[in-house]
């Protein structure tokens, strides 16, 4: 029925109207405020109630921000050396990248080592037998995470605690990046620090980080380049922020001329992104996809940032002062990085394909011999890697990825009772298993659902960023769902599954202006959840490192049967 107004009251207003749905109008945000959001004074609070005074508690405050992602980084890095070298075994792929790291250290290119029946037992021997041959072989993938896992095989010998340190570091200090970018991102030391709680408890990220593959090192690169070009972010809107004329009156307002016109200046964290995604691509070429997917994104909060300024045509500004900044200072440098990397290809005369161009003509002459010939090699490379048809009994498909549907069995024994530390009447079991937290993916799903929402309906511009990191280490692989590929690879984007959990978390806390009642029960609600993840991790633990234990240990840990 339509409302009836009484005579001598005026209407209710379409915002009164709302508020009896719960609508509240948003409080007035200076445009400099909403270009650069102020991060809030650390709360001293806590301390306070611990008995500490005003004066240390606000110190105790402050030096949080840094002393807590150090602590869980050491917390997390504790269990990642823990037995490094243990099993003393040569794990799944190990026998191609550890091979092929001390390769590149010794000769600066791959070398040919005997077959892996052969070869990986004499490195195990005592004493060790190195069988290798200075023929160049022919490799899927650029040598910069082999250069990676050989400063570890440089500093410890061509051993499995060699071969796996440098991962261990790498996954021990992205743990520390993840807590300063969350922090950054969602302007909360505490939620900061527990998205970095929740990927040092991830299986899949723990098992990675000690093994000597190369995907744990993409990830670590891309996240940098994340992290990189947050900073990017936040440094670019300061400047525009400046840039914007204050009246007499004193209350910065949005400016046409400004958000058009205005120059951001030089963007180092841009450039330091761009070399960090050279890295990644140089260490698989599935990094490649993540420079695309940043530079799309990088150009989105350019327009957004000129949009908040008062551009009147922010896309075109953008395209005139941004477009090519961001362009030459991503996409060049990568390429250029990517390029330094196989320095030690180009100085060799025995790499493989190494003099190929050389003495042959044709309508790319003028190019380079060495760089014609690497040209080739990669195009080799690459119908390789799209040809990998070969069956293999963990392989996946990525649809299942995110449920956990097939993870992937590095390592597997069966030790007989009264050996190896089998106590019990029947056969144990060793296992190092590629698998992520279950609650924590299980999570992550739910948690990439409500992100969605939040990035479509309500333009939070920190979902769209997170599921866009997600989203380009994912989703490239739906192309190639013919081709042999591996759950495992899902490391390169788990960062961004513990950041759209904790932002998940976060809103499950309440927002700021919420009654006690309601804040004390989402703390209590997030708690449990996470309480639970580092539960399950605990639970999966010695399916993740190897340790002895009874079959039917083993096997209560199997929860799908596609797990096995």
């Amino acid at each position: 029925m339509p409302r009836i107004e009484r005579a001598g009251h005026r209407p209710a207003s379409w915002e009164q109207r709302l508020r009896d749905f719960g609508y509240t109008r948003r409080p007035h945000t200076s445009v400099r405020d909403r270009l650069v959001v102020p991060f809030p004074e650390p709360g001293s609070g806590p301390w306070r109630r611990l008995g500490v005074s005003p004066t240390a508690a606000l110190r105790l405050a402050r030096w949080s921000e840094w002393g807590g992602p150090l602590l869980v980084a050491l917390l997390s890095g504790l269990p990642r050396f823990w037995r490094l070298g243990s099993p003393r075994a040569v794990v799944f792929d190990e026998t191609y990248y550890a091979k092929d790291a001390w390769s590149v250290l010794r000769l600066g290119y791959e070398g040919t080592w005997p077959d892996r029946k052969i070869a990986d037992p004499q490195i195990l021997a005592h004493p060790q037998v190195i069988s290798l041959s200075d023929t160049g072989s022919f490799v899927a993938h650029p040598p910069t995470g082999k250069w990676v896992i050989a400063l570890g095989e440089w500093m410890f010998g061509l051993t499995p605690f060699g071969w796996r340190f440098m991962t261990a570091v790498l996954g021990t200090l992205s743990v520390l990046m993840l807590c300063r970018i969350g922090r950054r991102l969602f302007c909360s030391t505490l939620l900061g620090c527990l998205a970095g709680a929740l990927m040092a408890v991830d299986g899949l990220h723990y098992v990675m980080s000690r093994t000597a593959l190369l995907d744990l090192v993409v990830m670590f690169f891309v996240l940098a380049a994340f992290g990189c070009l947050l900073i990017d972010r936040d440094h670019a809107r300061a400047r525009l922020a400046a840039a914007l004329p204050v009246p007499e009156d004193g209350r910065v307002r949005p400016d046409g001329h400004t958000g058009d016109h205005a120059g951001t200046g030089v963007r180092p964290w841009r450039i330091a992104a761009g070399l960090c995604l050279g890295l990644a691509a140089s260490t698989k070429w599935n990094g490649l996809y993540f420079l695309a997917f940043f530079v799309v994104l990088t150009l989105l909060w350019d327009v957004g940032a000129r949009r908040v300024a008062g551009a009147r045509r922010p896309y075109r500004a953008v395209l005139r002062k941004d477009l090519g900044r961001s362009v030459l200072s991503l996409v060049p440098v990568a390429v250029v990085t990517y390029l330094v990397t196989w320095t030690g290809w180009f100085v060799s005369d025995d790499g493989y394909g190494r003099h190929w161009a050389d003495g042959r003509g044709g309508t790319w002459s003028w190019i380079p011999a060495p760089l014609r010939s690497l040209w080739h090699y990669e195009h080799g490379v690459y119908q390789f890697n799209v040809g990998l048809h070969t069956p293999h009994k963990f392989e996946s498909n990525p649809w299942s990825w995110l449920v956990l549907g097939r993870p992937v069995l590095f390592h597997y024994e069966s030790p007989k009772p009264g050996t190896e530390g089998c106590r019990t009447a029947t056969d144990c079991t060793q296992t190092i298993l590629a698998l992520g937290t279950p609650l924590l993916w299980w999570s992550a799903c739910c948690a990439l659902v409500y992100l969605l929402y939040r990035w479509a309906l309500r333009r939070d511009w920190r979902s769209g960023a997170v599921l866009c990191a997600a989203g380009a280490g994912y989703l490239p692989w739906f192309l190639y769902q013919d081709r042999t590929i591996f759950s495992f690879y899902a490391v390169a984007f788990v960062p961004y599954l513990c950041l759209a959990v904790t932002m998940t978390l976060g809103a499950l806390l309440g927002p700021p202006g919420a009654t006690g009642e309601r804040r004390t029960l989402g703390a209590v609600a997030a708690g449990v959840l996470v309480l639970l993840i580092v539960w399950n991790f605990i639970y999966f633990f010695p399916a993740y490192t190897g340790q002895t234990i009874p079959y039917a240990d083993w096997r209560a840990r199997m929860w799908l049967d596609s797990w096995i």
